[in-house]
């Protein structure tokens, strides 16, 4: 349901595994497996803990402005960019 997780595991991980020949290419898919499990469980585990703290109206409010600002940001950032493009 993320795509996302479908670019990175099928098309990053993929041309960079390519790269590898014969016992690499199994290390290095063995290794990404693993850290991809270690990752997602971290993250399922994590998000079970900090849930009672993240329903809180106070922190949600505080991630949104969090967000904005980061959005902002980039705007602001990529507004920059297209600026000098242009001049």
């Amino acid at each position: 349901l993320n795509p996302h997780l479908y670019l990175d595991t099928v098309v990053i991980l993929g041309s960079i595994g390519g790269q590898f020949e014969g016992n690499d290419r199994l290390s290095f898919a063995i290794g990404t497996i693993m850290a991809s499990f270690v990752w997602f469980y971290s993250l399922s585990i994590g998000a079970a803990k900090l849930a009672p703290t993240l329903s809180k109206p106070r922190v949600k409010k505080a991630i949104d402005i969090g967000v904005a600002l980061m959005m902002f940001g980039i705007a602001i950032a990529l507004t920059k960019n297209l600026y000098q493009l242009w001049n």
